[in-house]
């Protein structure tokens, strides 16, 4: 099992299915895998920022990763 599903398992489904009751439960869903997703994108972005100009060639990886994920993959800019 991937880690995404396991997430998805414990937050619940987001998606909307047009019954007021069900939609509501899963507005908050999609707020808390919102909430989760934000955090996790700080996290990223602070190892981008805080490693992708070192000189140890570990730190430099990872940070250029990170900071490469967020730029290209997300389109976040830099």
């Amino acid at each position: 099992m991937k880690i995404e599903d396991v997430v998805m398992k414990l937050i619940g489904p987001v998606d909307p299915v047009g019954e007021s009751n069900a939609d509501e439960r899963r507005l908050e869903n999609l707020k808390s895998l919102c909430d989760l997703v934000g955090g996790l994108v700080v996290r990223i972005d602070a190892v981008g920022r805080e490693n992708k100009g070192r000189y140890e060639a570990s730190r430099h990886q990872a940070g250029t990763y990170a900071y490469n994920f967020l730029t290209k993959t997300l389109g976040i800019p830099g």
